[in-house]
């Protein structure tokens, strides 16, 4: 961690709720690290009648910061984008503690024993009502509608708020890096087309699970595409040397990375060798790689 980033920390709104918009409030939970940025934010949309996005960790004083901002209000919905553990395992015991019902992603709990790029599955994630693409949920003053977006995982939705035009987008398009995409369930091109489908839509706000807002939406995702593309690029490039391995390559395309990163890195070069090799451009030959002839 770099002097800076600890500074963000330090001065992070924690355990606050934040008012964003007339009808979205976010609430900070305190579980900053190299995937998270700052931490899961919290979001709360409507008055009087509130849905919950993304509840977060398991983590007691965070969830007693999101109940304290909804003091006095109903809470008709808790939304999931997706169930890693930090964003998912804080349902249930507000549902226990404030009502509303358990509506989002379908559940989607996986063994994985590569080197993990983020937050693991969580596997009591249980959902009252799975909202598939277009679905959509409401309250006095506001409507969330489902937009699915596969990439990050299998399972990863975001949340449209036709009232402002804006989106809540998980962890597929954060406010502040690229998205980790690590296979198993991580896919490559699923990811890529789901991001054009945000560009082919007309929001004009992000509201991003990790980071601050996004004001330029399709700017920003047009810079997601075209480094994505840009590190197909440079594997490419590598392999056009002869085979190579994962190893090799990450430690020439991430050489200004911190090392503790390269694990993750290398997910993210397979989620690309997968694609590619979909694609006919580069075979696999025992723990190397080649492109293909």
């Amino acid at each position: 961690m770099n002097a800076e980033y600890e500074k963000l920390v330090a001065q992070a709104p924690y355990g606050r709720v934040e008012r964003l918009s007339p009808l979205v409030r976010r609430v900070l939970a305190h579980n900053p690290s190299p995937f998270t940025f700052l931490g899961t934010g919290t979001y709360i949309v409507g008055q009087g009648t509130v849905a919950i996005i993304d509840p977060g960790p398991a983590d007691d004083a965070h969830l007693q910061a999101v109940a304290d901002a909804v003091a006095g209000e109903t809470v008709s919905h808790h939304l999931i984008t997706h169930t890693h553990i930090d964003h998912s395992p804080g349902a249930i015991p507000l549902k226990a503690r404030l009502g509303g019902e358990i509506a989002g992603c379908a559940p989607l709990a996986l063994s994985d024993d590569g080197p993990r790029a983020d937050a693991g599955f969580d596997p009591d994630y249980a959902p009252d009502r799975i909202l598939a693409d277009g679905d959509s949920v409401s309250g006095p003053g506001w409507t969330l509608s489902a937009v699915h977006t596969p990439g990050h995982t299998s399972n990863h939705l975001c949340f449209a708020l036709e009232q402002e035009g804006a989106l809540f987008t998980g962890d597929h398009v954060m406010g502040w890096s690229t998205t980790v995409v690590a296979p198993p369930d991580g896919d490559m091109a699923a990811y890529m087309a789901s991001l054009q489908k945000l560009m082919d839509r007309p929001d004009a706000r992000y509201y991003p699970t990790h980071g601050a807002p996004v004001e330029e939406p399709q700017r920003w995702v047009r810079h997601l595409m075209g480094h994505r593309r840009q590190r197909e690029g440079q594997i490419l490039a590598q392999l056009a040397g002869g085979p190579r391995a994962i190893p090799d390559m990450v430690a020439q395309m991430y050489a200004s990375v911190d090392r503790r990163l390269w694990p993750a890195a290398g997910r993210s070069v397979l989620a690309h060798l997968i694609d590619l090799e979909t694609r006919g451009r580069v075979q696999r030959s025992g723990e190397d790689w080649k492109g293909s002839e």
